[in-house]
């Protein structure tokens, strides 16, 4: 057995080293193919389907806070709450709580901003994550007044310290404060967002307060838990609902019941790739469809090569070698392309992967989970096996008529069935409009996006954040005078235009800060929801900066502050929404429901600060005086370019705070460029499939036309050497090329049509229907078909008919 597998395989490849044009093809066909499923199916797993890599992960939940009337998902929870289901659920246990803010760290080096982890001391005990290096927190740790210490990410102990293996024992200075570094985690995704510490809550200047401490309405607190041994999640929630529902009851000052509150729990692993899913599962099924169209393509090559080999096949059947034996032989020879090619292919994976696992990184703290290792050959050599038997077996299916046929002399037709290769550039045609489709869908998309107005003008402005230290700025009076000096310094600078200062940028991803609101004058009918608005806390020179338009009233000046009547700035989109028909100047808005009201001074432009792709929210700019917040972002316009001023900037900040990092400097456009980097990614993806499909199906479709007119040259030879004009024939040949692709079209046209709804939440403007698209596919996989089908038909009309009938 083992040494007729060697002869099968040497003779194998002593075939296809005699067919050098067609081993490459096939070789480079089936690496794109292969390879391009390799790295979407290896992506798939890592995060999809692969397992959490924190002990018994599916026990881990999420818990949720919804308030109905203002339309939120979640506000998160207070200490207060998270002690009383401490104590009362059963069903979830090892509940702990997290969350997270930026803060500097000074010590060793320049001083850096580290996002900050702030959890439970038993955050990591009920994750199942043991440190790389040291321990993690000790329940004492978390007490008020305990020794502050930290827990270095992996990712940031890499980055900044170089994975220095006597990291841990080292001290750092934060909010004034010395911490201790006592471990390392491992490399493994963080959740509920990435971080480059953990601190305890005791360390926290913040949640270690007494006003967060021990009230109730202080909510933004994510609570993770463990289900109970035994427990399924539906149980879960119905005990955490009916908890909830008797602390509401107990507390209806804190939890009022016309707001809507109520309690849910999610698993973990469900959360963590929420976001990624939708454009997970669309690769899956453009990978899915390539390598179908791969296939497709490759059996037609192997068929055409079947039919030169009927000679070959019959001598041997002729000589002896029975049907099992000439399969077995099929088999090996395909079995090999497939896995040579699938050696290709795992090269073009390797290749493509970093870039993959960034773009997924956008989505899902998962993607680093996903590495070259043994799932990834073993999801190759799958693809390369299941492709190598489907090749094998679907060419062998004709060939019975071939087999000991005796026909080992003379010419003619070829018994390989011309219906199994019309069906096969029929199925390529029609995969091939589905994934045009999806293309031309997503190019429509992001052309749509690149000619939205983002409201702003973003070219010549830099833009830097400045997250001023809590323990030197304390004050709210510390923040105005750290600002106060900033601008004029900076508005002194040669070629600046602009200065202005604000909490957050536009397009920056961060999730909005929001407030309900109560309109002077317009009460709420019973079950009515409480109107809510972003707020922004900005300086006059900010919209003169981004170039946002004043369009009634006065923008923010000197005097607007803290002693002086609180005044607001709202853009258009506020204005259409609560004062349609009214004046908007000089109306009052509460944020408290009405023991403190501010007066509309101005109205700005629209800016679409959450994404080019979303409407412009309704939104409320305060006055920085007023609402000055540590966590700064500077915009300078200038009349060249905005990098050039980069190094002075560092220096006047330095100059005003020599222990403050000046972090994020960049230009503002390329914020709008990053804000399309995943949508460019999948149209990207997405056209190098669909283009690879249509070369693929329109080089087999050329070949099975030539194929079949080798077939019939004695026939068109005879109907030219009657009296045929040249075109008939040419048109004789083109009408069997094109009957094949309109077949396509139109199972690809309804195909395209049921399937496109799975892309309604990427696209931006463009119905998944969209006719422009539909028809502009059509147009080109029917031309680019008729020029596949061109060439050969051509030669066609060229035959002699002389040297036809001699040939034959």
């Amino acid at each position: 057995m083992v040494e007729t597998l060697w002869q099968d395989l040497r003779y194998g490849a002593r075939i296809l080293a005699r067919s050098p044009g067609f081993t490459v093809a096939i070789l480079v066909t089936l690496a794109l193919g292969i390879g391009a499923n390799t790295a979407i199916f290896s992506v798939i797993h890592g995060v999809l389907l692969r397992p959490l890599p924190y002990a018994e992960g599916e026990r881990l939940v999420h818990l949720e806070q919804p308030v109905a009337r203002v339309e939120l998902e979640n506000v998160g929870f207070s200490p207060p709450k998270i002690e009383d289901y401490r104590q009362r659920l059963t069903r979830i246990q090892g509940l702990v709580e997290y969350h997270s803010m930026p803060f500097n760290i000074v010590g060793h080096g320049e001083p850096q901003r580290v996002q900050t982890a702030v959890v439970s001391s038993g955050f990591f005990d009920t994750l199942g994550v043991r440190p790389l290096l040291g321990r993690t927190f000790l329940p004492d740790e978390e007490k008020p007044g305990s020794p502050p210490v930290l827990i270095l990410s992996h990712a940031y102990w890499q980055r900044a310290y170089g994975a220095d293996p006597s990291i841990v024992g080292k001290t750092f200075t934060m909010n004034g404060r010395t911490h201790t570094v006592i471990g390392v985690l491992p490399s493994v995704p963080q959740y509920p967002a990435e971080n480059d510490i953990y601190m305890p809550i005791s360390a926290c200047p913040f949640r270690s307060a007494e006003d967060w401490t021990h009230t109730r309405t202080s909510r933004g607190l994510t609570v993770l838990g463990r289900l109970a041994p035994g427990v399924s999640l539906e149980e879960a929630r119905a005990e955490l609902a009916m908890v909830a529902a008797g602390l509401h009851q107990a507390h209806p000052n804190d939890y009022p019941s016309t707001e809507g509150f109520s309690a849910s729990a999610s698993r973990l692993r469900d959360r963590l790739v929420a976001r990624a899913r939708p454009t997970l599962l669309l690769l899956f099924a453009t990978a899915v469809f390539l390598l179908l169209v791969v296939c497709a393509n490759v059996a037609n090559l192997t068929l055409a090569r079947l039919a030169r080999r009927e000679h070959e096949l019959a001598v041997r059947a002729a000589v002896g070698a029975g049907r099992g034996r000439l399969v077995r032989q099929l088999l090996t020879e395909h079995l090999l392309l497939s896995l040579l090619g699938g050696l290709l292919g795992l090269v073009v994976a390797v290749a493509g992967m970093e870039l993959l696992v960034a773009f997924v990184g956008r989505y899902t703290s998962r993607a680093v989970e996903v590495s070259v290792g043994a799932p990834m050959l073993l999801i190759n050599l799958c693809l390369s096996l299941g492709t190598g038997l489907v090749l094998s077996l679907l060419p062998a299916l004709p060939s019975r008529t071939v087999f000991g046929t005796g026909r080992t002399q003379g010419a003619g037709a070829s018994r390989v069935s011309p219906r199994l290769r019309g069906f096969f550039i029929v199925s390529q045609v029609a995969l091939s409009c589905v994934l045009l489709v999806g293309a031309g869908l997503m190019l429509r998309s992001m052309a749509r996006l690149h000619r939205v107005d983002p409201g702003f003008d973003p070219e010549n402005v830099l833009t830097a954040r400045v997250d001023l230290g809590w323990d030197r700025y304390r004050e709210d009076d510390k923040v105005r005078a750290f600002a106060d000096q900033l601008v004029p310094r900076l508005e002194g600078l040669p070629g600046v235009e602009a200065v202005g200062l604000a909490n957050d940028l536009p397009l920056g991803g961060k999730s909005p800060w929001m407030s309900t609101l109560k309109v002077e004058g317009q009460d709420l009918l019973p079950g009515q929801v409480r109107p809510k608005t972003d707020l922004r806390s900005t300086t006059g020179g900010y919209f003169r900066a981004l170039g946002v338009p004043l369009v009634q009233g006065r923008l923010f000046e000197p005097g607007d502050g803290p002693g002086s009547a609180v005044v607001v700035v709202v853009n258009q989109a506020f204005v259409r929404a609560y004062f349609p028909r009214e004046e908007p100047v000089g109306r009052r808005i509460s944020f408290d429901d009405g023991r403190s009201w501010a007066t509309v001074v101005g109205v700005v432009g629209d800016v679409r600060e959450r994404g080019l792709g979303e409407e412009p929210p309704r939104e409320v700019y305060l006055p920085f005086a007023l609402q000055p917040l540590r966590d700064v972002r500077m915009l300078v316009r200038t009349q060249g370019a905005p990098m050039a001023l980069a190094p002075h900037l560092r220096e006047l900040v330095h100059a005003l705070d020599s222990a403050q990092p000046v972090t994020d400097v960049r230009p503002l456009s390329s914020l709008r460029h990053d804000s399309l980097a995943a949508p460019r990614l999948v149209t990207l993806l997405l056209g190098f499939v669909a283009v690879l499909a249509l070369v693929l199906t329109c080089t087999g479709l050329s070949g099975v036309v030539a194929f079949s007119v080798s077939q019939r040259v004695r026939e068109l030879g005879i109907r030219l050497a009657l009296g045929a004009e040249p075109s008939s024939v040419l048109a004789l040949v083109l009408r069997q090329g094109m009957v094949l692709v309109l077949a396509g079209l139109v199972m690809g046209t309804a195909g395209a049509l049921g399937l496109s709804s799975m892309m309604k939440g990427l696209l931006f403007g463009v119905e998944p229907a969209d006719p422009v698209t539909l028809v502009g596919v059509v147009l080109l996989l029917g031309g680019t078909g008729a020029v596949a089908c061109l060439i050969p038909a051509l030669r066609a009309s060229r035959v002699d008919p002389a040297i036809a009938l001699r040939s034959t």
